[in-house]
């Protein structure tokens, strides 16, 4: 159990460590809360991990898979929060805090979560509408997240289509759906070799009310996701 506890305290530090070299480095004060939390999540996974792997030992044990399990999360950590940072410089934006607001105002906007790096693209700057063909635009602006991507071959891509409450939801299902798919399909047609998912969600997860004009535009979007592995993938449209 002290052995346990020791690995645990020194994986904590880690966690500081790991946030002061982020600062110096330039990132933000907030850039190293996925390598933080990533390396919190890999200490206590593989503590538990170690502990249960043998009957004898188990303090051993533990201590090493609490040491492996944190220097696991905090590389995933760190890469997510160097991907988002990566992909906003491409898009000439910043990482953003707060989707719901800044999607408001900017036609592109990359958010970092514990799980992932999102991007969300309007519509207006993606489809004409009523299209599902991606806009000489669109292309130009999807072309700038390839040379990001292949510097992270496993990272796992999700293309996301959404649209607003106007008309049924089969119909606005099945343009999510080609939206995300002719979107995915020019992710692959430009060289990129990352497994690809591509999924509609027609009205079912609006970022604000459908009672405006202005809130339908920012309802109307292209979301990508992008994970260090299956295990974070989640369900995107509830």
């Amino acid at each position: 159990m002290k052995q346990l506890f020791k690995a645990v305290t020194l994986s904590l530090a880690a966690v500081m460590v790991l946030g002061g070299c982020a600062a110096k480095n330039g990132a933000a004060p907030n850039d190293a809360n996925n390598t933080k939390t990533g390396v919190l999540i890999g200490t206590l996974v593989g503590a538990a991990l170690g502990a249960i792997t043998s009957k004898h030992h188990k303090g051993k044990n533990a201590a090493i898979g609490a040491a492996v399990g944190a220097a696991a999360g905090g590389a995933i950590g760190y890469s997510l929060d160097k991907q988002a940072q990566e992909v906003a410089d491409s898009m000439q934006t910043q990482v953003s805090s707060n989707e719901t607001e800044a999607v408001k105002l900017n036609d592109i906007v990359v958010t970092k979560h514990d799980r992932y790096v999102k991007i969300t693209f309007k519509s207006r700057m993606m489809f004409a509408t009523n299209s599902s063909l991606p806009t000489p635009e669109a292309k130009e602006k999807i072309a700038r997240l390839v040379d990001v991507l292949k510097n992270y071959p496993d990272t796992i891509v999700q293309v996301v289509g959404h649209t607003d409450s106007r008309g049924s939801y089969d119909y606005n299902l099945k343009l999510s759906q080609k939206r995300a798919f002719n979107v995915a399909n020019m992710l692959k047609d430009l060289g990129v070799t990352n497994k690809i998912y591509a999924r509609g969600c027609s009205f079912s997860k609006p970022l604000v009310p459908n009672d405006s004009p202005e809130n339908m535009a920012i309802n109307r979007r292209v979301d990508i996701y992008l994970y260090p592995n299956e295990e974070s993938v989640i369900d995107v449209c509830i």
